[in-house]
C-alpha cells in the first residue's frame, strides 16, 4: 500500500513544529519515527496533507532524574530507553517493556512520544507508564501544561492533546528497589500483546483491554485491603471492556488478564523480596 500525497515539514525546534501545527491545522500530523502512523498512512485511514517532521529536534531525547521523578524526553528512542542506565536505577520497570516492543527496527526508531501519542490499547510502554503513574508534559501555542497519565488516554487513538499540542516530555516517580513485573501473551515474540499486565508497587494497568489501557483499579483495591494475591488477580477484569477479533474472544481475554496479573503481582513480590 502506498500512502497519500503529503508534503514533509521539517522541524528545528519545538515552537517550529507547534508554529507548523497551528498553520495547517487538522492537515498535519506529527512525525517521530514513524512506526504508529506510517501503517495507517499506507492502509489509507489517516490521509495528512502535511507531516511535521519533529526527529531533528536537537535535545528531546534524554532520561534524567528531577527530584523525586524520573523526566524522560519524547524524543527517546525505545533502544535507548532500554539501555539506559539512569532508567535502569530508578524505574526499572520502564527498560525492561521498552525491550518488550516489537523487533529491534521498531526499537530503533520508536520512540515514547509517539506511542503515548499513538493511545493504542495493545502498546506495551503506554501499559508501563499507566503502572507507574506519572504526567505528560505537553507544549502549545500558549506554553506547557501537564496532564496526569491516569487522564490522557480517553479511548482508541484519542487522548487529552489538542491538535496544536506537541509532547515534549513524559515524568514518572521513581521506583527503586520497589517490586515490578510485565507480563504480556503474544502469539508470536514480536507482536502486540493479546492481553498484557504491568504490576509496580501495588499498581496495576492492563493492555488490550478497553479502548485504552487501563488501571485494574478492583485488583489495586483489594491489595490494599489486605488481599492475597490470588484473590487481588481473580478481579483484574472487573470494569473492563475487553473486544473480540481473530486473536481472543472477551472471555479468553479476560481470562488472560486475571492470569497475567497473578503472574505479574507475584513476581513483583519476589523482586522486592530479593531486594529487601
Amino acid at each position: 500500500m502506498i500512502p497519500g500525497p503529503f508534503e514533509l515539514v521539517r522541524a528545528t525546534s519545538v515552537e517550529d513544529a507547534i508554529a507548523a501545527l497551528v498553520e495547517h491545522g487538522d492537515d498535519a500530523k506529527i512525525l517521530a519515527g514513524g512506526h504508529s502512523l506510517l501503517p495507517l498512512m499506507k492502509l489509507r485511514l489517516a490521509m495528512p496533507a502535511y507531516l511535521v517532521d519533529i526527529s531533528g529536534i536537537p535535545g528531546m531525547s534524554y532520561v534524567r532524574v528531577d527530584g523525586d521523578e524520573v523526566a524522560i524526553g519524547a524524543g527517546t528512542r525505545h533502544h535507548e530507553l532500554e539501555k539506559d542506565a539512569v532508567a535502569a536505577a530508578e524505574v526499572p520497570l520502564l527498560p525492561y517493556t521498552a525491550s518488550q516492543v516489537g523487533d529491534p527496527q521498531v526499537r530503533h526508531r520508536g520512540t515514547i512520544g509517539g506511542t503515548v501519542a499513538h493511545s493504542d490499547p495493545a502498546s506495551d510502554l503506554p501499559t508501563a507508564l499507566l503502572a507507574l503513574g506519572g504526567d505528560v508534559v505537553v507544549q502549545g501555542p500558549e506554553g506547557r501544561r501537564t496532564i496526569p497519565l491516569t487522564e490522557f488516554w480517553l479511548g482508541f487513538f484519542e487522548t487529552a492533546l489538542a491538535e496544536d499540542e506537541l509532547i515534549v516530555e513524559i515524568r514518572v516517580p521513581r521506583t527503586g528497589s520497589a517490586g515490578w513485573a510485565y507480563e504480556k501473551f503474544t502469539r508470536r515474540a514480536n507482536d502486540w500483546p493479546i492481553v498484557a499486565a504491568a504490576a509496580v508497587d501495588g499498581r496495576v494497568a492492563l493492555a488490550n483491554m478497553a479502548g485504552s489501557v487501563v488501571r485494574a483499579t478492583a485488583t489495586e483495591e483489594a491489595l490494599a485491603r489486605g488481599a492475597s494475591i490470588a484473590e487481588a488477580a481473580a478481579l483484574a477484569d472487573e470494569g473492563t471492556s475487553p473486544g473480540a477479533d481473530m486473536h481472543a474472544d472477551q472471555e479468553y481475554r479476560r481470562h488472560l488478564a486475571r492470569l497475567l496479573t497473578r503472574r505479574a503481582l507475584e513476581r513483583a513480590a519476589g523482586a522486592a523480596s530479593a531486594a529487601a
